[in-house]
C-alpha cells in the first residue's frame, strides 16, 4: 500500500506537467481547427530559457530562492510567449485558408527547425541543473517503505492547480474567453460580430506557449536534465493526453495529462520501465476505438 502511494504522488505530478503542456494542444485545436505538432519544442524552449535564466542569476539560498524563481517563471513566460506568437506568424496565419494538411507540414516543419536550432545554439549534450528545491514531507513509513512528498511536488501540484482554475476563469468569465469560444464555433460570424480573430488567435498561441513555460520549468526543477531532444516526447504524450480527454476541452487536456503520468508511473513501479510509453499509447489506441472523441470531448458537429 505504502508503494501504490508513492506511485500515486508520483504519477499525479507527471500528470500535472503533462497536463499544461496538453492544455496548449486543445486551445489551438479548439479555435484554430489544426494540431500544433511545434507545440513540444515550445516546451523544450521555455525549459531551456529557464534554465539559462537560472545560471544568469546564480545559486540562492533561503528567501532569495522564492525571488529567484518568480523571476525564472516570469522570464519564461514572456519570453515562451514570444516564440508561440512568432510561431502563429510564421507557420500558421499564411495558411489559415488552405487544406489542414499543408498547415500539419508547416507545424512539423518548425518542430524540425526549432529542434535543430536549440542543439545547434545551446549544444547537443545534456544540460544539468543543480537541486534548487530538495525536501519534503514524510507522509508514511512503512516497514520497508517510506513515503514521501517533496517541495517539488507540492509546488507542481499548487502551481498546476491555480493556473487551470484561472485558466478556466480566463475562458468562462472574460471578454477573451467569449471572443475564443465565438471564433471556436464559427470564426466568419466571429469577424462579422466585430470580433478581432487574427488578435484572438495570437492571443491563444501566446496563452498556451506561456503555460508550456511553467512546465518547462517545472520540469527542470524536478529532474534537474534537459537536452534539445526533451520536447518531442512530452509533446506527444501530451498530444496524446489532449486526445485521451477529448481535443477542444481544456478539462479534458488536464484530466488526459493525470490519466498518462498515472499509466506512466504505475507501470513503471510495478512491471517495466522500457515499455512505459507502450503502456500510455495503448490506452489511447483503446479509447480511441470505443470512444473516439475522448473522454470529455464532444461529437463534431458537420455545418452543412
Amino acid at each position: 500500500m505504502d508503494y501504490f502511494l508513492q506511485q500515486l504522488i508520483n504519477g499525479l505530478t507527471l500528470g500535472a506537467i503533462y497536463g499544461l503542456i496538453a492544455i496548449g494542444y486543445t486551445m489551438v485545436y479548439g479555435i484554430v481547427g489544426m494540431i500544433n505538432f511545434a507545440h513540444g519544442e515550445i516546451f523544450m524552449i521555455g525549459a531551456f530559457i529557464a534554465l539559462i535564466t537560472f545560471l544568469i542569476l546564480g545559486p540562492s539560498s533561503g528567501a532569495m530562492i522564492i525571488v529567484t524563481l518568480f523571476i525564472v517563471l516570469i522570464v519564461s513566460m514572456l519570453l515562451t510567449a514570444v516564440y508561440g506568437w512568432a510561431l502563429e506568424r510564421v507557420a500558421y496565419r499564411p495558411l489559415r485558408g488552405s487544406p489542414r494538411l499543408a498547415a500539419l507540414i508547416s507545424a512539423i516543419g518548425m518542430s524540425i527547425f526549432l529542434q535543430n536550432f536549440v542543439q545547434i545554439s545551446q549544444g547537443a549534450r545534456v544540460k544539468a541543473l543543480q537541486p534548487v528545491i530538495s525536501g519534503g514531507i514524510e507522509l508514511y513509513r512503512g516497514a520497508i517503505f517510506t513515503v514521501t512528498l517533496s517541495y517539488m511536488q507540492i509546488i507542481i501540484m499548487t502551481v498546476t492547480t491555480a493556473l487551470m482554475v484561472g485558466f478556466w476563469m480566463v475562458i468562462s468569465k472574460t471578454a477573451l474567453g467569449r471572443a475564443q469560444r465565438a471564433c471556436e464555433q464559427d470564426r466568419t460570424m466571429a469577424a462579422l460580430i466585430g470580433i478581432d480573430v487574427d488578435r484572438t488567435i495570437s492571443v491563444t498561441f501566446v496563452l498556451g506557449a506561456a503555460l508550456a513555460a511553467v512546465a518547462g520549468l517545472m520540469i527542470t526543477l524536478y529532474y534537474g536534465v534537459i537536452d534539445f531532444y526533451v520536447g518531442f516526447l512530452a509533446g506527444i504524450k501530451a498530444f496524446t493526453a489532449a486526445v485521451l480527454g477529448g481535443i477542444g476541452s481544456v478539462p479534458g487536456a488536464m484530466l488526459g495529462g493525470l490519466l498518462i503520468g498515472l499509466i506512466e508511473a504505475f507501470w513503471s513501479g510495478y512491471f517495466t520501465i522500457e515499455y512505459k510509453d507502450v503502456a500510455a499509447f495503448a490506452i489511447l489506441v483503446l479509447v480511441l476505438i470505443f470512444s473516439p472523441t475522448g473522454l470529455l470531448g464532444l461529437p463534431e458537429v458537420e455545418k452543412v
